[in-house]
Order: C-alpha cells, then sequence, then structure tokens
C-alpha cells in the first residue's frame, strides 16, 4: 500500500513555537520532487518533544497543505496505548491516510505486550497502520513471529524496519511479506532492503535532497539496478553525515545551511558539536546543496 521515498519530514521551529509557513514550504519542495508519502511527527519530526497540541496541529497542518496529494502517514505512536489511541483517533478526524505506531518506549514490554499494544490501537481507530521498529530508540525489538501476527490484522499493512538488521527484515519478509510491506528504516540500507524485498524507505535525507531519494527506488521498480546503485552509492556519504550526531540534529542543521528552515531545537536536542558540523558542511559542499 505505501512504497517509494517516505519522507519523515522536520518540524520546523522559529523563536521556540511551531513555524507554519516554513512547514508548507517543505512540504511543497518534496511534493514537487517526487516523494511518495509525507510523515509528521515522526522521530525527525521531534514528536518526543512536541505537545499533545502541538502535535495535533502539525498533523493537521499537514493534512491541510499535503490536500490528498500525496498520502498523510501520521506518527502517532507512544509509551501509552491510550494516548496512542488519543492521537490517532485525531489524526483520523484530520484526514490523515494512515498512521506510523512506533513500538513503545522505556517500557519494555514483551512481544505479547507490543501484539496487544499494536491490536487495541488498530481496533479503537481503523486506520492503516505502519509498524515502527527501532530498538536502538526504544530498548525493544519486534520480532519477526510478532510481525507476522500482526500482519493478520487487516489494518496493519507495513512495518518500518530500524533495526539495521538485514537478517530479520528478510524473515519478516518471509514470514509475512503477502500480507505486510517492509520499507527501510535507514538510508544507509535502501538499496539493501530493496534487494530482499523491501517496498521503499523511510528517509530522513530525503528531508534534504527528496528527488534523489526517490530516485534510487524508481530506479530499481523500473528494472535498472545498475542506476539504482549509483544513485544509491552517491547518496551514501551524505545519508551517513546525517547521522554524525543523534537524529534529527543534523539534518536539520543542514536545513538550516540550505536556508531552508530557520535555526531552532528543542531540549535536550543541542546544537552540533563544532568539529561535527565542520564534517557535515564539507558533505553539504562536496553534494553541492551549499
Amino acid at each position: 500500500m505505501f512504497k517509494g521515498s517516505i519522507v519523515a519530514i522536520v518540524t520546523p521551529f522559529d523563536q521556540g513555537k511551531f513555524d507554519e509557513e516554513t512547514f508548507r514550504s517543505l512540504i511543497e519542495i518534496q511534493i514537487k520532487n517526487g516523494t511518495s508519502a509525507i510523515i509528521p511527527c515522526g522521530t525527525t519530526g521531534e514528536s518526543a518533544t512536541l505537545s499533545i497540541e502541538e502535535h495535533m496541529h502539525v498533523i493537521d497542518v499537514a493534512v491541510s497543505a499535503i490536500n490528498k496529494r500525496v498520502p498523510v502517514i501520521a506518527g502517532t505512536g507512544g509509551n501509552s496505548t491510550e494516548e496512542a489511541i488519543a492521537l490517532t483517533a485525531h489524526a483520523k478526524d484530520a484526514g490523515a491516510d494512515a498512521t506510523l505506531q512506533v513500538t513503545p518506549y522505556y517500557n519494555k514490554p514483551t512481544q505479547e505486550g507490543l501484539y496487544q499494544h499494536f491490536k487495541a490501537i488498530s481496533k479503537a481507530v481503523p486506520l492503516p497502520q505502519i509498524l515502527y521498529n527501532v530498538p536502538g530508540r526504544t530498548a525493544v525489538n519486534l520480532l519477526p513471529e510478532t510481525v507476522a501476527r500482526l500482519a493478520e490484522i487487516p489494518d496493519i499493512v507495513a512495518i518500518k524496519e530500524a533495526s539495521g538488521n538485514l537478517g530479520q527484515m528478510a524473515e519478516i519478509i518471509s514470514l509475512a511479506g503477502d500480507k505486510i510491506d517492509l520499507l527501510s528504516g535507514d538510508d544507509n540500507l535502501t538499496l539493501p532492503v530493496l534487494s530482499i524485498g523491501g517496498k521503499g524507505i523511510i528517509s530522513v535525507v530525503a528531508n534534504l535532497v527528496p528527488r534523489d531519494s526517490a530516485n534510487i527506488i524508481m530506479a530499481w521498480e523500473d528494472g535498472n539496478p545498475e542506476k539504482a546503485k549509483d544513485s544509491f552509492y552517491k547518496l551514501l556519504p551524505l545519508s551517513k553525515a546525517i547521522f554524525f550526531e543523534t537524529n534529527p540534529v543534523p539534518v536539520k542543521t543542514a536545513l538550516v545551511m540550505m536556508g531552508q528552515i530557520k535555526d531552532g531545537l528543542r531540549l535536550p536536542l543541542v546544537q552540533m558539536a563544532p568539529e561535527n558540523r565542520e564534517k557535515l558542511k564539507k558533505e553539504l559542499k562536496d553534494y553541492g546543496l551549499i
């Protein structure tokens, strides 16, 4: 149901407040450059530092600005099932096309707990759901067997896999690839994930170069793996550079350097260390972005 280059879009701030005008301009850049769908309020959108009211407002603005031109996949996950249901209900009412649900962080639920969490959201709010497995941030790994169980629920249509474990991803596709689509959660694994049967990427680097990210998927789908490989390796140094520090600090720093957003992060995120900032600047110059 969802494939291609899907951007996990940043949430721009201006003097600590959500910068709605800039957010709308970023959305236009994405749509004009071949992005398949847009995710507001994901990790890259700093969902963890948005208030509930801000979270809902960002989703509302995204739905309004996109206006059905591409799907809106609202980030509405949380470590409280009740809160995730409330955010998901709001996203559905706002007109979002789907929801991205991260595995509950900090709680460290069992596999049965994870299953019941996602099942409860699906039962409470019928809306296409993309699971999001990112154990490096949540301290829990959604195992292939659990994904296969969840894939039996009709509204659970895809998984963003950011474990970095290609073997685990291949097992998910083997167990449930006919019922659930697998999307890479790491830009530096886009091509390997496509090669094992993945459908696309939920991308951070697409915030900077949406067309180049989309080109990898399009070349692969067009049956041109050599072109896909060339595009992937061209983008790889930049994909690595935006993780010199914790996401989304480098990608927002890059967008500031590119003149697309104002400088703005929320604590506990802080500005990049000077040496990492210079390394990032060099990569942006080498790529021709500044």
